[in-house]
């Protein structure tokens, strides 16, 4: 059930939110549990058993936890990390290895007849688990480091790690960060007409853009590395990097709207990332939830920016390799995370006090271009894919009619490319500060006005909705 279905919208939205309502404020966590249960099973049945399985877990050895047990507590965290990062691996990447296990093997001389009957049969990656797995691991490490106590109510602290909004694609929200809002929140009707319109912002994000540019994403990168033609294969990966922002930061908008609707106050995941002058910019404003988690208990423990430059390179390059895999257990996403570490290495060095001088204008070309050039990376199925892809982008080939840009590029799909690429500028921010600065209006025409185009906002992206069924989410099953 992703948030654009109008199984969502129309059915579960507004009975949760009725239903929230009318519980009161002593039956608001066990009612926002349950239906968030509930929104787990619809697409996972048997998976709840996990979810519910990591939460036990990690509230059990919590209260164990204690930054003044010494030995003892450190053992119990590492039993806790174990369990977290056993159950992501077993389910994540356990094909993915032994798929790559089985190939070593061949190539070795061993005999491997047929793909064995439990790999075969090995069961789809539940959704969501890379993101509540990562909420768990923040817990349980923030309580070891003394930064906030275990919850004692394993009901609240189930409400914090499977809370719908966020469950299955972020933000990836610390208990430190909601613990208050868990134990006591405010409820308003300004609070949620906020909410209403954040969410129907990323709804439309959604539905208008991401959606319409992904059809001629989908096409170009379909086509054989002989069909398809170089200004085509630039417009695929330029679609696609549309795609991916207003799919996943329209994603954030919907659940930090929910979020509001119900009281909470979820961190932002997006900051404009495609107007960064640098790859180290660029990973400040794109998914700054999952980056700050990375750098919070990964990078600074491993030693962070301290120490010789060969040191602080093998750090960045850990961590955005294990980055990648966290996207997906495929070479693809390995190599898009190395080749991030390899240029945020690069930005460390001499290159990168020679790209802060550069003008501004060539800083942001070179950041578009390797960012460009790593969603190839991390839109193909495989390393032999992608490179027949790039390969076209830098020979000049012509391709054949199929990969005619007119045949697939219409109107509808030039609208949410301008619309997605103006509105990732600081463009529309300028204008409307301009327009302020020209025009006095009186406050309540502006609020009006404001909910006014929400509202049309919403209807259009409803009867889209109602009308399209092609609606693909790239970040279901992280």
């Amino acid at each position: 059930m992703v948030f654009s279905s109008p199984i969502f919208l129309f059915g579960f939205l507004p009975l949760v939110l009725l239903g929230y309502l009318l519980a009161g404020k002593s039956g608001r966590n066990v009612f926002l549990l349950i239906a968030s249960l509930f929104f787990y099973a619809w697409g996972e049945p048997v998976f709840v058993l996990l979810l519910l399985t990591s939460i036990f877990a990690n509230y059990v050895f919590a209260l164990r936890l204690s930054p003044r047990d010494g030995i003892s507590s450190k053992t119990t965290l590492c039993a806790v990390v174990s369990i977290n990062l056993g159950l992501l691996c077993l389910f994540k990447y356990m094909p993915f290895l032994a798929e790559n296990a089985l190939l070593v093997l061949g190539r070795s001389g061993t005999r491997i007849e047929n793909t064995p009957y439990w790999l075969a049969n090995w069961p789809a990656m539940p959704i969501g688990i890379s993101f509540f797995t990562f909420q768990a691991l923040s817990y349980v490490i923030d309580v070891s480091r003394g930064i906030c106590p275990a919850q004692r109510n394993p009901l609240k602290l189930g409400l914090y790690i499977s809370m719908f909004p966020q469950l299955i694609a972020g933000p990836i929200v610390r208990y430190s960060e909601i613990r208050e809002q868990i134990d006591k929140r405010h409820w308003s009707l300004d609070a949620f007409s906020e909410g209403a319109m954040r969410f129907t912002l990323g709804l439309a994000k959604k539905i208008l853009i991401a959606d319409t540019v992904a059809r001629v994403a989908d096409i170009f990168f379909s086509l054989s590395p002989g069909s398809l033609s170089t200004p085509a294969a630039w417009l695929g990966v330029i679609c696609f990097a549309i795609q991916i922002y207003y799919d996943f930061s329209g994603y954030s908008d919907m659940a930090i709207g929910m979020g509001r609707m119900f009281g909470f106050r979820y961190p932002e995941n997006f900051n404009q990332p495609y107007i960064a002058r640098s790859v180290r910019d660029f990973w400040r404003r794109w998914h700054m939830t999952l980056s700050r988690w990375f750098r919070d208990y990964l990078y600074i423990p491993l030693g962070g920016s301290r120490g010789p430059s060969w040191r602080v390179g093998l750090n960045l390059f850990v961590v955005f390799s294990l980055c990648g895999l966290w996207h997906g257990a495929s070479w693809t996403f390995l190599v898009w995370g190395l080749f991030h570490g390899g240029f945020l290495a690069l930005e460390r060095t001499a290159f990168g006090k020679a790209l802060s001088s550069w003008p501004k204008v060539f800083q942001h070309a070179y950041l578009v271009f390797v960012v460009l050039i790593s969603w190839v990376l991390f839109r193909c199925e495989s390393i032999t894919d992608a490179s027949h892809y790039l390969t076209v982008m830098f020979t000049f080939q012509a391709g054949d009619p199929s990969s005619s840009i007119a045949m697939h590029f219409g109107n509808d799909a030039l609208l949410a490319l301008l619309a997605g690429t103006l509105f990732c500028s600081n463009v529309p921010k300028s204008l409307v500060a301009w327009f302020r600065s020209k025009v006095v209006l009186p406050s309540t025409f502006l609020e009006g006005a404001r909910a006014a185009s929400f509202v049309a906002l919403f209807a259009l992206t409803v009867l889209s909705v109602a009308s399209n069924s092609y609606s693909p989410f790239l970040y279901f099953r992280f």
